[in-house]
């Protein structure tokens, strides 16, 4: 029937996808309804999901890097060496730009926010839409590479 190495292509390409789904919602859903809330509840808003989502998302970026490590360690196939790489590449993103902006807006609130705050999340939000970007194709490489 399966396989350890079916079972291995269908948890990674799962964790991965259900990631992208998750990121592309905070990107095109779930930002754009704070955006819209009046007042401060916005700002609050953001700052809760950068606490809820940045203490889960660390663990998934990194726990797809690893499932795809070694799926591409045990296949040595260049699609899925390929999605290695965009993950890494989206775990080193996270870490450099986006992970500091999360660390101090999950800490704002509307006495002690600073007045840049929106540019702050505004330039985090571009550099998220980046980010799904390099995450949707490494999902992309990985689906591909069942074929």
């Amino acid at each position: 029937m399966f396989d350890v190495f079916d079972v291995l292509e269908i948890v990674t390409i799962v964790v991965v996808g259900v990631m992208v789904g998750v990121e592309f919602s905070v990107a095109f859903v779930l930002n754009r309804i704070l955006d819209a809330l009046p007042e401060d509840s916005g700002q609050l808003g953001h700052a809760h999901g950068g606490r809820m989502l940045g203490a889960v998302m660390p663990v998934w970026y990194v726990g797809s890097l690893v499932l795809t490590g070694i799926w591409a360690a045990a296949d040595r196939a260049g699609l899925v060496a390929a999605a290695g790489a965009l993950l890494l590449l989206s775990v080193v993103m996270s870490v450099l730009l986006l992970v500091p902006i999360n660390n101090r807006n999950k800490t704002w609130t509307p006495e002690n926010r600073p007045a840049d705050w929106k540019r702050q999340l505004d330039r985090w939000g571009r550099l998220h839409h980046i980010r799904l970007g390099v995450i949707l194709a490494a999902f992309a490489s990985l689906v591909t590479a069942l074929t």
